[in-house]
């Protein structure tokens, strides 16, 4: 059976990278010339990766709680690129946080740059937090949720890793409700590799944490809210012990 998920998850993975370009090239003429052609490009792709997954290699990807649809913050977990297609697609007008160097990406890159992501460079953390700031200031004339992931950079599903202060930075710029989202996506579609485990992938928008309080209070009920959850829906899937501490 693992010799048989293995020919399924390198088919399905094949799927994934030919279907980019064929999407990206259909809905390039009406990407070009309007911010909600590329959205719906992206949305289509997202669509298609996630419908594929299912009877493929037996991936069921759920979204639980409820996402905002009006201007937030959602500060989330970030395992896979899977957790990435989940949420945009479940947010009406999202903006990311991405690294800088996806805005170059072959067709990804046109289509992020038309919708005005916040683009970030990881060097120096006092100059990116200050890049970051400035960016999202000037978007704010086109209002959705503002989506980054807390910890920087994709983590490993039981793993703690630190909670960077660029989050509490955008809530108090903000001052709108941030919404917690946890994960387990990376037992599922991990990091690295071309394995894809069947079952259940969720993606958990938690009950906002309102605008007003101090840093560290916000900072701490982020972070507690998201690793608990997270660790609650690794238990789920039954391999938690593959992910347990060393």
């Amino acid at each position: 059976m693992i010799a048989v998920q293995w020919i399924r998850s390198l088919l399905f993975s094949l799927s994934a990278t030919v279907s980019l370009p064929i999407i990206g090239l259909l809905y390039a003429p009406w990407a070009m010339v309007s911010k909600q052609g590329a959205y719906a490009g992206c949305r289509a792709y997202a669509r298609f990766t996630i419908w594929s997954a299912r009877w493929m290699v037996g991936l069921r990807c759920e979204v639980r709680g409820t996402p905002p649809t009006g201007e937030a913050l959602v500060a989330a977990k970030h395992q896979s690129f899977l957790d990435i297609l989940m949420i945009f697609n479940a947010l009406p007008q999202s903006k990311f946080i991405m690294k800088s160097q996806l805005r170059y990406a072959p067709f990804l890159g046109q289509y992020v740059r038309k919708m005005e992501m916040i683009f970030v460079d990881r060097g120096k953390r006092g100059a990116a937090i200050a890049q970051m700031v400035k960016e999202v200031e000037a978007g704010r004339r086109d209002p959705g949720q503002l989506v980054i992931y807390s910890q920087g950079t994709r983590s490993r599903p039981g793993s703690r890793m630190p909670y960077k202060v660029g989050t509490a930075v955008l809530y108090e710029q903000l001052g709108q409700d941030c919404y917690p989202v946890s994960t387990n996506a990376g037992v599922f579609w991990p990091r690295r590799g071309l394995y894809r485990r069947p079952g259940v992938a969720v993606v958990e928008f938690h009950d906002p944490i309102p605008p007003g309080l101090p840093r560290d209070v916000f900072m701490a009920r982020l972070e507690e809210t998201v690793e608990q959850a997270s660790d609650r829906l690794l238990e789920e899937t039954g391999h938690g012990a593959l992910y347990a501490p060393d």
